[in-house]
Parts: C-alpha cells; sequence; structure tokens
C-alpha cells in the first residue's frame, strides 16, 4: 500500500485537500464582499417611511419615476396647501413618471391629471446611503400656467458629473389649480399652493434624500423660466428667512411676472364662479369655494378660460402667478431683492439672446400694436412708460411672414420679463456683498432660427445643460461643478475658460456661442435699457 510522505500530510490529510478547501474559502469570502457591496448601495427598493418605491437600473443610473410626495390635491384638498401622502402597505412602482398638472387649458391634455403631485429622483447606481452626493433639485417652468418641462431626464448631468450628483425633478399645480386667489380661498384654503407644492419637495428632500445616497446639506435649488422665478420667490419667502431647505441656486432664464394682492386677485376667482354656475341660488352655491370643490375635474377645467386683466381687452399669455399673500411672497421681486431680504446664497443667473420671440404676435404691424401687447401683459404698465419703452426698442430687423414690429415686440417684451431682472438681480447681489455669483449668457444660434427670426430662443440652454452626450458640453461643465462646489469652476471641463464672477464693478458675464465661450461685459445699449426696465419694475408690481 502507497503512504503520502509526511511533508504531504497535514494534521493527518493529504496537502491537496487542504488546498481545495482554501480555494473555496477564498471563493465564498469573494462571493460574501461581493453581496456586502451590493446591499450597501442604494438598491431600486427604497423605503421612504410611507411607502417603499421599487425603481430601475438602467446603464448605471438608477430612477425612481412618479414618487408620491404629497397627498392627492382632491375634494377639500383643491385650493389647499399640499398635505402629507397617505401610507401605502404595498410597494409601489416607480418606473414611468407621473402625470403632469392640469394648465391654463379648457381641455385636460393628454398625460395631465389634477392628481399631479409627483418627484423624479435620478441618482448613480453605485450611490449608498449616508454617501452624502451633492442634490440638484430642479423646477420646471411654464410661466405657472403650464408644466412646460415636466420629465426631465437627470441622468446626463449626472454622468458629466462622473457619477457625483443626485438629480430631483417634480410637478407642482399651476393656474388655477395652484394660484386662483380671493378672499374665500385665504379663510378656507390657502394661496399660493404651486409654490407651496415646491416647498413641500424641498421638506421631502430634506427628510428623504439621504435614503437615496445624497446629502441633505448641500442641495442646489435650480429652475428655468417660471421655475427660475420660483427660485428667486424661495430665496425671498418669508421675508428672506433661512429654512436650510437649500444652499445654492441656479436660475436659467428667470422670470419676473407681476404680483397681484389677494383683492387684486378676487375678480378672477368671481369670474371663475360665474362660468362655473356657482354663484347661482341654489343651496349648494351659498359657499362658492364649497361649489368648487364639488365640482369634477373636468367640469372645471372646461371653464378654466383666461380673462384680461382690468382695464385691458386681450387676455394675458400666463394670467395665473404668485400672489403677495403677505405670508410666504411679502414684497414684490425686485424691491425684496432692491433692499437685501433674500438669502445671500451662492447664485447663478443667466438668459438667452431672444427671450421674447417665442411669445410676440408676428402679426404686430405697428408701434400701437407693439404697445398693446405688452400692456396687457403688464396691467400696472402706463401710456408714458411703454412710450419710453417703445423709444428703447425701435423697429427692429424684419424677418420672413412676420410683420414690421414683430421683433421689436419679442426684444421689449424680452427683456421686461427675463433679460433684465437677471441682470437687475445679479447686480444686487454685488450691491449686498454676495461675492459667490455669476452671470451667463446663452448665445447659440442656429441656422433655422437665424433665418426665421427666432434667434436663440427661450429656454434653449436647458436642453444642453441636460443633454445626455458622451462629452459634457461647456455649460453642462460648469453647472455639474456649481452643483457639486457651488463654483463652476471648480470641475469644469479642462477646454473651457474660467467663468469669472459678476464682480464687485458687475456686469460681468460668460458668452456661450457655438464656437466657444468667453466672458464678456454687458453691452452699454443693454445696460440702459435694462436700468430703465428695472427703474419701472416696482410700479409693474414686479
Amino acid at each position: 500500500m502507497a503512504v503520502t510522505p509526511i511533508a504531504y500530510r497535514y494534521n493527518g490529510r493529504p496537502r491537496w485537500v487542504w488546498l481545495v478547501l482554501v480555494t473555496m474559502l477564498l471563493v465564498l469570502l469573494c462571493v460574501l464582499l461581493a453581496t456586502l457591496h451590493s446591499v450597501t448601495a442604494v438598491a431600486p427598493l427604497v423605503d421612504v417611511g410611507y411607502a417603499k418605491y421599487q425603481g430601475k437600473q438602467n446603464n448605471a443610473i438608477t430612477q425612481w419615476l412618479g414618487i408620491r410626495y404629497a397627498a392627492k390635491p382632491l375634494g377639500k384638498l383643491r385650493f389647499a396647501a399640499p398635505q402629507d401622502p397617505a401610507k401605502m402597505a404595498d410597494t409601489q412602482p416607480a418606473l414611468q413618471h407621473g402625470p403632469a398638472c392640469l394648465s391654463t387649458s379648457t381641455s385636460i391634455e393628454s398625460g395631465t391629471s389634477e392628481d399631479c403631485l409627483f418627484l423624479d429622483v435620478h441618482a448613480p447606481s453605485k450611490a449608498k446611503a449616508g454617501d452624502k452626493l451633492p442634490v440638484y433639485l430642479f423646477i420646471q417652468g411654464g410661466g405657472f400656467n403650464a408644466n412646460a418641462n415636466a420629465n426631465i431626464n437627470g441622468s446626463g448631468l449626472i454622468r458629466a458629473s462622473g457619477m457625483n450628483v443626485i438629480v430631483v425633478n417634480f410637478n407642482y399645480r399651476v393656474g388655477i389649480w395652484g394660484f386662483l386667489a380671493s378672499k374665500e380661498i385665504a379663510a378656507n384654503g390657502s394661496i399660493n399652493n404651486g409654490l407651496k407644492d415646491q416647498r413641500k419637495v424641498m421638506e421631502w428632500v430634506q427628510r428623504h434624500i439621504s435614503q437615496f445616497g445624497g446629502d441633505p446639506n448641500h442641495v442646489t435649488l435650480g429652475g428655468v423660466s417660471a421655475g427660475a422665478g420660483s427660485v428667486a420667490l424661495h430665496l425671498t419667502a418669508y421675508g428672506g428667512r433661512n429654512d436650510n431647505l437649500f444652499h445654492a441656486t441656479a436660475a436659467e432664464s428667470q422670470a419676473f411676472p407681476p404680483l397681484r394682492t389677494v383683492a387684486e386677485s378676487q375678480y378672477m376667482y368671481d369670474n371663475l364662479v360665474g362660468r362655473a354656475g356657482c354663484n347661482s341660488t341654489t343651496a349648494r352655491s351659498k359657499d362658492t369655494l364649497a361649489c368648487l370643490r364639488g365640482m369634477d375635474t373636468a367640469a372645471l377645467q372646461n371653464v378654466n378660460t383666461k380673462d384680461p386683466f382690468p382695464s385691458r381687452t386681450r387676455a394675458p399669455i400666463w394670467p395665473y402667478g404668485p400672489v403677495l399673500d403677505n405670508d410666504m411672497v411679502r414684497d414684490y421681486t425686485y424691491s425684496a431683492f432692491d433692499k437685501g431680504a433674500f438669502l445671500k446664497l451662492p447664485a447663478v443667473y443667466g438668459d438667452v439672446t431672444n427671450e421674447g420671440t417665442f411669445f410676440a404676435p408676428k402679426e404686430a404691424k405697428t408701434v400701437d400694436e407693439m404697445n398693446r401687447f405688452v400692456m396687457d401683459q403688464f396691467s400696472r404698465m402706463s401710456p408714458n412708460q411703454v412710450n419710453q419703452l417703445a423709444k428703447l426698442y425701435p423697429k427692429a430687423e424684419q424677418f420672413p411672414d412676420t410683420a414690421a414690429y414683430w421683433r421689436s415686440t419679442a426684444n421689449m417684451f424680452g427683456e421686461l420679463r427675463y433679460n433684465c431682472p437677471g441682470i437687475y438681480t445679479s447686480s444686487a447681489y454685488a450691491r449686498h456683498n454676495v461675492t459667490s455669483s455669476w452671470n451667463y449668457h446663452w448665445d447659440v444660434l442656429t441656422e433655422a432660427n437665424a433665418k426665421s427670426g427666432y434667434g436663440v430662443t427661450h429656454v434653449s440652454e436647458s436642453p444642453s445643460i441636460f443633454a445626455d452626450d458622451k462629452t459634457a458640453n461647456a455649460i453642462q461643465g460648469y453647472w455639474q461643478s456649481f452643483i457639486r462646489s457651488y463654483d463652476p469652476n471648480a470641475h469644469r471641463n479642462s477646454d473651457t475658460p474660467e467663468w469669472e464672477s459678476w464682480g464687485k464693478s458687475g456686469y460681468e458675464r460668460i458668452h456661450f456661442q457655438a464656437n466657444g465661450s468667453t466672458m464678456e461685459t454687458v453691452p452699454a445699449s443693454q445696460k440702459q435699457r435694462c436700468a430703465y426696465v428695472s427703474s419701472i419694475g416696482l410700479s409693474l408690481r414686479q
């Protein structure tokens, strides 16, 4: 019988047996370590306390779409502040976007619903609870009368950051559903519910974003158009009170709409009550607010038409909007920034070259028609003011299939609502000694828009910020850097120039063009126009 030499035995067993056992243990250890890593990374199933949401992974990014952040705003919660969502026992699929909120329209458009208070979370799949990744909380636009940028995909911005940020976007109530105001609603409901929906999402982020790997103490609040205007209103909310809900801001094509008081908004409520038949002599209509709340969504939407402002003949583009309620919104936006009643946080503001071309009527043939359109949008504008504006915006370049004063009207309206408010706000930061403030001018012109006259259109910078390209473009590189560090330069693309701050002397901004980016000083002609526009901003109730 063969005998195994003593050198090949250990504790009575052949050496090869021990080698097999050690190999098996190493394999098991590797599996265990991999398992431990996988359970520490954020799983697609996340528990937010009131519900468990099952997301989906795609190309190293996990998305949770259609998370309910507030209770259904129906019945008694119509025209009321958002409430916490009810608890849900079953796991909720978070695989598709929630419906957008109803717009100012007489129909219920596809993909919209009164039950619309949903948000999306986009995160790197490698993120772990406790990672404390910077968060970008984005407010879509739509003139406070629509959800115009619903279903933003944050994946491109996440990839541009090197998988180092989390993006949250959401829907909020607009039009009558979010901004109807009257003495009845003030007494038995809530004013500015669209803004309060936004605030509710900020609170949701503070409570829950750490479960997704985000840092509730590193939140950049961003927005586009009315969303950027909302950013300004949150900076000035409650007199500039700091509730530590966000820590920096980034505003694209910021809108400064005229603000009305509750009393000045009463006619809109009364007209809606009349169209809805809630002012009849029936017992049900003794309480007009209860009548409106009791109506079927489709029936109320069917009478959701636009009214002209008092003393005006044509309805404005956006009839509803934030209201001066002496609580959340205590002052006009121009006034609040002038007084310094805003949060002094790192900030980006900016605009595009031709903010007004989408909105101005192409049939504006004369100065009078231009003036009437602008006065229809700003009910407090006086004849003297509009005549002075007409001198600053003379007949402009002509384009096919448009009337003589289309571009002049677009230039005037664009600077009134978008360009000049951004320039003024950046200057206010400098006056109040906020040095971490940057401004941009997006001037990337396509050949088709150059020929048509539309130019560099409203919010055209936003697709580049969220682009899902393999190589981040210039503005996306600056944007993700700002989200990560509150500085657009710290992690910018290596082939882009330093984006200098607005500066103590002011009026320094980065100029984005198709062939590159450079710093520029706001042209003297625009400074002159905006000086007048900003000087009348308070009288226009902006």
